[in-house]
């Protein structure tokens, strides 16, 4: 059984995880596609398959070369990155619509593959300044990640327009309303 996809990209820290988990706690016909990573785990709280399915760099590439993504990307050199299709199959089999949450050139490529059937949103912060606070308030980056995820950020930026819909994070509450609403129309239609 097929189903939607709905696929939101952002740069690191405009609040597409939280926007994300906001609809799956209010949606039960929504199911989350875990990524792929080779990245390390960040502190003690992420959980391999739930989180992400971390993977060491030679597993990852095994699955490449085995053709199992959708689409996969190295995100930050040696950070490899990637949806797999065993993911959309266990999500789809539930009778659910898929989420994502990827990075923009993940959501580009996720847009392409599933065309029609998918709902791309870019998650888009007021400005970098305020990205960089985001940053900061984490916790979890140094100070030359934040430099380089702002850098990152501003070049990923620029893709806005290959997505249907951005959405200004201003107010977390507001952007949580909005992207409900789109979810609704989106999955209203044929």
């Amino acid at each position: 059984m097929a189903g939607k996809a709905i696929i939101f990209s952002a740069p690191s820290g405009s609040g597409k995880t939280t926007i994300v988990k906001h609809l799956l706690a209010n949606n039960n016909d929504l199911g989350f596609s875990i990524s792929a990573s080779t990245r390390d785990r960040r502190g003690r709280t992420e959980q391999d398959g739930k989180d992400y399915h971390f993977l060491t760099p030679e597993e990852f590439k095994k699955k490449i070369d085995n053709d199992e993504f959708i689409e996969w990307e190295e995100v930050y050199a040696g950070n490899f990155y990637g949806t797999l299709k065993t993911e959309i199959e266990r999500i789809w089999q539930q009778g659910r619509n898929v989420i994502f949450d990827v990075d923009v050139k993940g959501g580009i490529n996720l847009k392409r593959y599933f065309g029609s059937k998918a709902l791309a949103i870019f998650v888009k912060v007021p400005s970098l300044e305020i990205l960089r606070e985001r940053l900061l308030e984490r916790g979890t980056e140094s100070e030359e990640s934040i430099s380089r995820r702002l850098f990152k950020a501003k070049f990923e930026m620029s893709f806005a327009d290959k997505f249907d819909t951005v959405l200004v994070n201003e107010d977390l509450e507001a952007s949580l309303k909005v992207a409900q609403e789109l979810y609704d129309q989106f999955k209203a239609r044929p």
